[in-house]
């Protein structure tokens, strides 16, 4: 007879795999309209300096909606809400959501302000320094855009907790679809001026998270919720209670972000053209990431979180061994594909108007570099999870210092030593390490809480899928550098054709070589997505 904990653990592989296909379903429309709003970028802007400006200044704001939105404080605000409701009704819950929504406008709506203050200064002592002077404009208009996200997060949780879902589903595609009517709609009929172009950008970002903000406020009311919110929020055990969870979770998730920051501005040393290329190349690298290593992440935390409190710790090292060996055979070939294939993809998706040729270049070298990272992203993201629903949330802290701290030595130094052209891969490189590095503390860090994982069971399927990766490579280069060719003369539409079928035969190539060399780890990615 079956033993209970036998039978939960073979059933948390269908089960994980069935949401990740739920998950990562949603997540793909996300993804793609983001990349068509990149396309329409690089064709109005190229790698331009005015791109690069827009894409560090953009950053800034997204720290804040990261930590205070989408991040720790929702994170903490969400259990709250849902036990007010509980407890109080739905009167108590709009007093903790007003309170809420207060300490986030007077704190962060003081941040921008100051911020916005502050760029006046700056742009006179940063003169000289035409490349970091061309950012201030464009987070003076953006900067406003931190608290009206955060505002619009606190209600989305709130519709969440309410179970109405399609309006929180609905809301974070304003932002995009602004975004790609104003360059469709307003940029073709103003003056051909990059800089006139990318500020009608930069308050078209304002004007969504206007947009975003008020379309969940006004379904909330429609659901009786009151959103008014209360400045008086200081002397509110309830805030302060929310204030004291979100802390440890906005440590770790502030120490990534403002990372991203210092690599914003280190690739803006490297060249005015670098941070463009880079976010060109991470765009293309976070579509597969975000179907995948974000589906995993999302659907392991909670079956983790089951796990643990049914006091059936032991269940999850087999479940992250199992999601670990299907992240390295759906990982695999898009990482070495994107590697090998990293110009003609750049070329195929971005290249026209300002993107011209030596834009592809740029940030060809950039997917490359960033392509092998794929790998250990995912693992980090499917890694993690597990210490949260073992209730240790400092570990992850101190792993993301000490990668950060990696990052940051590793990005100074390929900046400095690296060759003009290049020096922009070097900050992916950098990331791709200091990720590995991270993976491995994880690994040893969850050993010794005594999570220990089958690492030499997953040797196996993870060389054999990078071998059949390896061979689908080369196979791969030959076939598109002849396609590539022989549709040379019908234009875009010969690079999607060679294209296309170079993807559907590598495909093929990598599934047949991959069923020889990991039969079993295969059959069991099979089986679970047959019980989906």
């Amino acid at each position: 007879m079956e033993s209970g904990r036998g039978r939960s653990m073979s059933d948390a592989a269908p089960s994980v795999l069935r949401s990740v296909g739920k998950v990562a379903g949603g997540t793909a429309v996300s993804r793609i309209a983001g990349l068509v709003r990149e396309v329409l970028m690089a064709q109005f802007f190229g790698t331009s300096l005015e791109t690069s400006a827009f894409v560090v200044a953009f950053r800034i704001p997204n720290l804040f909606r990261k930590l205070f939105g989408e991040g720790a404080l929702s994170s903490a605000f969400i259990p709250a809400y849902a036990e007010a409701v509980a407890r109080g009704g739905r009167a108590a819950g709009e007093r903790l959501l007003a309170k809420t929504a207060g300490f986030v406008i007077a704190v962060l709506g003081g941040v921008a302000a100051l911020g916005v203050l502050a760029t006046f200064p700056l742009q006179a002592w940063m003169a000289a320094t035409p490349r970091f002077a061309a950012i201030l404009p464009l987070l003076r208009i953006m900067l406003p855009y931190a608290p009206l996200i955060c505002v619009a997060a606190l209600a989305m949780g709130a519709l969440n907790v309410l179970r109405a879902f399609w309006v929180p589903a609905l809301a974070p595609a304003l932002l995009n679809i602004i975004w790609i009517l104003v360059l469709v709609g307003v940029c073709p009929f103003v003056a051909d001026d990059p800089g006139v172009r990318i500020r009608i950008v930069a308050w078209a970002v304002l004007a969504a998270g206007v947009a975003q903000a008020l379309f969940q406020v006004v379904a909330l009311r429609r659901l009786g919720v009151r959103f008014i919110p209360d400045l008086l929020w200081w002397n509110d055990p309830q805030v302060r209670r929310v204030l004291q969870r979100a802390l440890p979770l906005a440590l770790a998730s502030g120490v990534v972000q403002v990372n991203v920051c210092i690599d914003g501005l280190l690739a803006m040393w490297a060249g005015k053209w670098a941070p463009a290329a880079l976010e060109y190349a991470d765009r293309l690298v976070y579509l597969p990431l975000g179907l995948v290593g974000t589906a995993f992440a999302t659907v392991l935390l909670p079956t983790f979180s089951r796990q643990a409190a049914a006091a059936d710790p032991a269940a999850i090292p087999p479940t992250l061994d199992r999601a670990l060996r299907n992240i390295a055979l759906l990982m695999s070939p898009a990482a070495v594909g994107l590697l090998v294939l990293a110009l003609p993809i750049i070329q195929l998706v971005y290249q026209g108007g300002r993107f011209d040729a030596e834009s592809a270049l740029y940030s060809s070298r950039a997917l490359a570099f960033y392509a092998p990272g794929l790998l250990v992203f995912c693992l980090h993201k499917a890694i993690t999870p597990a210490f949260y629903a073992l209730g240790d949330t400092v570990t992850p802290v101190r792993v993301s210092l000490v990668a950060v701290a990696l990052n940051v030595v590793m990005n100074v130094l390929f900046v400095v030593t690296w060759p003009a052209g290049w020096k922009h891969a070097g900050i992916a490189l950098a990331t791709v390490i200091s990720s590995g590095v991270s993976v491995l503390l994880l690994v040893w860090l969850l050993r010794r809480k005594g999570c220990v994982l089958q690492v030499r069971g997953m040797l196996g399927p993870a060389g054999g899928a990078l071998a059949a990766a390896g061979v689908m490579a080369v196979a791969a280069c030959l076939l598109h550098a002849r396609l590539a060719t022989a549709f040379l003369e019908w234009g875009k539409s010969g690079q999607l054709v060679a294209m296309a079928v170079t993807l559907a035969s590598s495909a093929v190539i990598y599934g047949g070589l991959v069923w020889v060399l990991c039969r079993s780890a295969v059959r069991e990615l099979v089986h679970g997505f047959r019980k989906t």
